[in-house]
């Protein structure tokens, strides 16, 4: 494994002093969720104890202090304290670790402004409370959707805070892809290879199988030996992992929770202690210019973690197809940055 990120704090049996975890919209289904796979170590490993500090709206504090309480008697023995708040302030004090679940979800009539605006109102508080008073390492996911560009915003009111430390969760898009192939292709997950997600976390996104593998095999040619060709993937494939909230909505009667819980513990373990040998992930991350997609902008890319940092994978050819499909929703990324910026809600960096 990788090396600590967390320095001043080696990992081991013999740790002291637990990192600071802070969790937004603690009371709501997925911070449920989460919070308690956290706390038994499913977040930074089996050695490494941690605090939990649980922010929440004063409607929900007593709904998180529920969970508090519930946390105490799981006696687990990594959770060293559980905290809540309702000032960002207070709760992102010291904090090395942000899941930022909570997030204001799309009404019915809202114009897709009127989202974003009614967001900056909670990424922007939390992205100023980080910089005023989150640890040197902090690092943060943001779950709460519109993920990418939430983001983003946290990150432009956090000016003393290395951009690539503000990233959003697309692993849940990932996680999907892989589970889709493998049933497609008859497969154990554990068999899958090479699966990336490019651009937004919304029906834009492009999962990709051009690098895919299925046992060691091209995940392509597996796939024509079914009898399911590049219409397969383009037609029944793409939108199906796009659209698989909403599919999981129509169904259960409400949107993902374990499942986004899941993701979120993954893509913070990864990127705390690695990705496992030469394997990516997929994450949405400030762009470095690569692949076209504007430097800083939020978006999901193939990914390998090591030593605390999260790296874009280089080199990866992209044919016509691949190349117009992530045009496509890198575009709405702008559309909403353009968004934001008009409608004035950008911090001091931009």
């Amino acid at each position: 494994m990788s090396a600590s990120p967390f320095p001043d704090r080696p990992t081991g049996p013999g740790r002291t002093v637990p990192t600071t975890v802070t969790v937004t919209g603690a009371a709501g289904q997925i911070g449920y969720a989460t919070v308690f796979r956290a706390a038994a170590g499913d977040l930074l490993g089996p050695d490494t104890p941690i605090r939990l500090h649980l922010l929440e709206l004063p409607a929900a504090r007593r709904a998180a202090e529920g969970t508090a309480l519930e946390l105490q008697d799981g006696a687990f023995p990594l959770l060293h304290g559980v905290e809540v708040f309702e000032d960002a302030d207070a709760a992102f004090d010291g904090a090395s670790v942000g899941l930022l679940i909570g997030a204001r979800p799309r009404a019915q009539g809202m114009e897709r402004a009127d989202l974003l605006e009614a967001n900056a109102g909670i990424f922007s508080v939390q992205g100023r409370a980080v910089n005023r008073g989150a640890a040197e390492d902090f690092r943060a996911v943001v779950v709460g959707n519109p993920a990418n560009t939430n983001a983003y915003l946290a990150a432009s009111h956090a000016p003393d805070v290395p951009r690539e430390r503000f990233t959003a969760l697309t692993r849940l898009d990932h996680h999907r892809a892989v589970a889709q192939l493998a049933a497609a292709a008859d497969a154990l997950v554990g068999e899958v290879d090479g699966v990336a997600v490019w651009g937004n976390h919304s029906a834009s996104q492009y999962p990709d199988l051009t690098h895919a593998t299925v046992g060691g095999r091209p995940a392509l040619e597996v796939l024509a030996e079914r009898d399911l060709g590049l219409e397969w993937v383009d037609s029944t494939f793409i939108p199906r992992v796009a659209r698989r909230g909403a599919e999981i909505i129509d169904v259960r009667g409400g949107s993902s929770v374990a499942s986004a819980a899941h993701a979120a513990l993954c893509h913070v373990r990864d990127w705390v202690l690695g990705t496992p040998g030469a394997a990516w992930t997929s994450m949405g991350v400030p762009s470095d210019g690569s692949y076209g997609v504007p430097e800083g902008l939020v978006s999901s890319f193939p990914v390998t973690c090591r030593d605390g940092r999260a790296r874009i994978v280089p080199g990866l050819e992209l044919d016509r197809f691949s190349g117009s499909r992530i045009e496509a929703s890198v575009r709405e990324l702008e559309e909403e940055r353009a968004a934001v910026q008009q409608l004035g809600l950008l911090g001091p960096r931009r």
